[in-house]
């Protein structure tokens, strides 16, 4: 930790490349994060977002890492040198609404078992409708498989104040993230190795594995573009989300669930690899091979950050299968599952 003054809440938007949309959203955040500290964390950006932060914003504490390290590389080395209670990592593309912090951090304070949280996301383009990367809350099904409070794979809902309730969730979207400061060190901070995607459900399970909750605290909205540094039609996305689902998977699933799971992906994805074949996405097929191959060469390393740890049963995991569930019987949206069938 440095010097700094210690402070209550700190904002930080992680930042690549992303002068366009630190031009469009930093106002709000500026604006509307009344009693929090706004600190942007550059990953090695080539354009010139950093000549406009501090032409723009030289009120702003920048933080410039060493390198790209990814969306978990980065945060981490911004992070240690931030002496904050709460973080809350931020989306560049994010534009935030009045008063949108304190809600959800007095909910924090009150509950000091509350680890990590997100508001409600709703998309720019479409703010009637749920946005992807985390709507009202996310969770994972029994192989893996994530969705939310108002997304089912590809399927977003409209919000009519339907997920509004607090409630307690498997994971809450990295686009957005409240996240208790010493919790967040108390399980290790971000996996690394996840560079980009996922990495937050990761840290979602392991703090619940720890014994905090994860919450959706939807008192207040954001509104996401979301795909910024990705776009959702990418082999690259594609390769990561399937590499990084098979990692967060062995790490963290109790050893009489491994094998079984398994066995079950092996079959899942071959079925993925074959529809993306058919529809033309030969990238896909051969990014799923890839990271099929990445896992098998990797499983010594794997292996390791399991030693030695609890890994028990923990709540929120729909025990059924979502893809079946949502390409077999054409369930769209979060309140059609049982929540008999979600772990407690």
């Amino acid at each position: 930790m440095t010097n700094q003054t210690k402070t209550k809440v700190a904002i930080v938007i992680l930042n690549w490349n992303g002068r366009r949309f630190l031009e469009q959203f930093l106002p709000s955040v500026v604006n509307y994060s009344f009693g929090a500290e706004v600190i942007i964390a550059d990953n090695a950006s080539s354009d010139d977002s950093l000549s406009f932060l501090k032409k723009e914003y030289p009120q702003l504490r920048l933080i410039i890492n060493s390198q790209n390290s990814g969306y978990a590389g980065g945060y981490n080395e911004a992070l240690r040198q931030i002496d904050a209670e709460y973080y809350v990592l931020l989306n560049s593309d994010i534009e935030v609404t009045p008063n949108w912090v304190m809600p959800l951090i007095e909910v924090m304070d009150q509950n000091p078992s509350i680890g990590a949280a997100q508001p409600k996301l709703l998309s720019y383009y479409q703010q009637d409708e749920f946005e992807y990367a985390g709507a009202s809350g996310g969770f994972i099904d029994k192989y893996g498989y994530p969705f939310c409070r108002g997304r089912v794979f590809a399927n977003l809902e409209k919000d009519a104040n339907q997920y509004d309730t607090m409630e307690e969730v498997f994971w809450a979207s990295g686009a957005a993230m409240f996240v208790r400061a010493s919790a967040f060190w108390q399980v290790g901070g971000l996996d690394e190795d996840f560079f980009a995607h996922m990495e937050e459900i990761d840290l979602c399970w392991r703090l619940k594995l720890a014994g905090f909750k994860v919450m959706s605290i939807p008192k207040t909205i954001v509104y996401h573009v979301g795909g910024g540094t990705l776009p959702k039609n990418s082999s690259r996305k594609t390769y990561l989300n399937f590499r990084n689902n098979f990692t967060l998977l062995y790490k963290n699933l109790p050893s009489n669930r491994l094998l079984k799971v398994f066995i079950a992906r092996f079959v899942l994805d071959g079925i993925a690899g074959i529809r993306f074949l058919s529809e033309g996405n030969y990238k896909d097929t051969y990014a799923v091979i890839k990271a099929h191959f990445y896992f098998y060469a990797h499983l010594g390393q794997l292996h390791k950050k399991r030693a030695g740890r609890n890994l028990k049963p923990v709540s929120g995991i729909y025990m059924k299968n979502i893809v079946f569930q949502h390409f077999i019987f054409h369930k769209n949206k979060y309140s059609e599952l049982k929540k008999v069938d979600f772990s407690k």
